[in-house]
């Protein structure tokens, strides 16, 4: 076997290995869906939501302009190769954009509110989007979604996570574990928007130790640096056409 295949068997028998300690060791438990009480920071995060929402307002003004995830995100790519899901990126497993915390300094502000943050973004599903059905690579983080722009639709709007269907709702939180099966879906005809958020899960000694180290090795991985430099070519785009138009 080559070297590049022992590292990843190794760093896969890690991951395992933590994983089963993150269910041993989990804090609040290991449902799929958590009632948003269970994290006190989730409620002032919703109180503060008009102001998410008016600097996202900001930044669908050249929607046309954001970057489909799968070309920010290669392990994205299994599950859309389309131009429905777009993001916009603040921050990612170390790496932060600059440029958009500058253009969204109040989101940036009450993100702050969130223990062990370890990604942030706008998470917008165009019209007729469907994410089938997939899981996340790790379940050392948990996701928090916070509903920004969500037609009153919820038969043609929402997300399965294992065997639950939720809904999200404008100015409100859903928090979920996304190591189960999830899909996600947007069938009505208009934008739907959340705030997007990955952050540590809870957990007790000792798999709260384990669990920062992988998620510290993270920003080493392939995937994560070559997400880095696509969004930098793009921001130098995008950022650069924005100047132009000043």
């Amino acid at each position: 076997m080559s070297r590049a295949g022992t590292a990843a068997r190794m760093v896969q028998k890690l991951v395992d290995g933590a994983e089963s300690l993150n269910l041993r060791h989990s804090a609040v438990g290991n449902p799929a869906v958590y009632p948003t009480d269970a994290f006190p920071w989730a409620r002032e995060v919703e109180r503060e939501w008009h102001l998410i929402r008016a600097e996202l307002d900001k930044v669908l003004v050249r929607k046309g302009d954001l970057p489909a995830f799968h070309e920010i995100s290669s392990e994205v790519r299994s599950i859309s190769s389309d131009k429905n899901w777009k993001t916009f990126f603040l921050c990612g497993y170390g790496i932060k954009s600059e440029e958009a915390i500058r253009q969204c300094p109040e989101t940036w502000r009450i993100l702050q509110k969130i223990p062990g943050m370890k990604s942030a973004m706008f998470s917008i599903f165009e019209p007729g989007k469907h994410l089938p059905p997939h899981r996340g690579p790790y379940n050392g983080v948990l996701r928090f979604h916070l509903g920004l722009v969500v037609p009153p639709e919820p038969d043609k709007i929402g997300i399965r996570v294992s065997d639950q269907t939720c809904h999200w709702e404008e100015g409100k939180a859903l928090i979920f574990d996304d190591a189960y099966e999830h899909e996600a879906w947007n069938h009505s005809d208009k934008v739907r928007v959340v705030l997007f958020v990955d952050f540590e899960k809870p957990l007790r000694f000792p798999a709260n130790l384990t669990n920062k180290a992988v998620l510290n090795l993270a920003m080493f991985t392939p995937f994560i640096r070559e997400g880095y430099k696509a969004h930098k070519a793009w921001e130098k785009m995008f950022y650069g056409e924005g100047r132009k138009h000043r």
